[in-house]
């Protein structure tokens, strides 16, 4: 039964380093949200959104200029390319849909280009101001739903640990959109809420191993529930990455071929589902085990059983001797 202690890789030996690295990365994604901010779509706070193909040899600043020609003060524009044809997307601040629509011609003209070549959607701010609340109700009642559900099934503490690595995966991801200057749109909210899915599932997957585990106190093995934790996410951590890879091959695929719409999904998905995968074993078991050991049942364990109690240099020097 020893043996499984020499086999096992050492996550909770090591929860103060990998916490550490998440605070370190929630820090930097605040930052960037304070001193970058985050760059809303049209659909949020209304504006016009123009898709600009076949535009040929034409340059960023090229076509920037025109806009500022037609009367735009402060376009937004990104390359695109469609069916091996190079484009752009421009966002626009501009509601009136006449005005938009006069801009562009504008700009398409002094181009050399022809209405073929350009379409314009305009969303007014009320429909922005819907998705938002729409979107933060979405939020909330998931999070509600989640701390119920693993409440219910587990228990409280467990839940909130599992909210904590939610949390954690979502500002962070919020961070890097924050300091790539990438828009947030719709299409990225949904992706958001997947994320959490995703994170969700890992980490209840180890969660139900440390429950069923922690009922079951063996001799020699796992007495203490950092030891509990550890060999459970080793239970569970090949399935984990097995099940990681499958899903991002094709969102990377998806990032690397897909339009402008699928990459806005695919780049929140890709990194969500890295930081989920990574926040399962880093910080939601971390912070229960934690959290748990200081139950007096736990305490009273870790004191004696615990990698650092005095019986731990026993415990290696037996592994040592069968080793040899």
């Amino acid at each position: 039964m020893r043996s499984h202690f020499r086999h096992e890789i050492p996550f909770i030996q090591h929860r103060r380093q990998l916490l550490t690295l998440s605070c370190v990365l929630v820090v930097l994604a605040v930052v960037g949200l304070v001193v970058r901010g985050l760059v809303f779509g049209i659909e949020f706070k209304g504006g016009t959104e123009i898709d600009f193909t076949d535009t040929g040899s034409i340059t960023i600043s090229q076509m920037r200029s025109a806009l500022v020609k037609a009367g735009e003060k402060d376009p937004s524009v990104q390359t695109t390319v469609s069916d091996a044809k190079r484009g752009f997307i421009v966002r626009l601040d501009t509601t009136d849909p006449a005005t938009a629509n006069r801009h562009a011609a504008a700009a398409a003209k002094t181009l050399g280009l022809t209405s073929e070549n350009y379409t314009a959607t305009t969303i007014g701010p009320d429909w922005g101001a819907d998705v938002t609340r729409s979107s933060a109700l979405a939020f909330v009642i998931a999070i509600a739903l989640i701390i119920a559900y693993v409440s219910i099934r587990y228990e409280f503490k467990m839940s909130i640990t599992a909210v904590v690595a939610l949390l954690h995966d979502l500002v962070i991801t919020l961070g890097v959109y924050a300091w790539t200057q990438t828009p947030i749109t719709p299409n990225v909210v949904a992706a958001l809420l997947t994320i959490m899915g995703y994170s969700l599932y890992d980490t209840v997957v180890e969660f139900n191993r440390v429950n069923e585990n922690a009922k079951q106190l063996k001799d020699g093995v796992h007495r203490t529930y950092h030891q509990i934790a550890n060999f459970s996410i080793n239970e569970v951590i090949v399935r984990t990455i097995n099940t990681t890879i499958t899903t991002v091959v094709p969102v990377i695929c998806m990032l690397a071929l897909g339009g402008s719409t699928l990459k806005d999904f695919a780049f929140a998905i890709l990194v969500g589902e890295l930081l989920g995968t990574y926040s399962s074993f880093g910080v939601a078991s971390p912070l229960l085990s934690i959290w748990k050991t200081r139950e007096p049942k736990w305490k009273k364990l870790e004191e004696k059983y615990g990698w650092d109690a005095p019986e731990a240099s026993v415990r290696k020097a037996d592994a040592a001797g069968e080793a040899e």
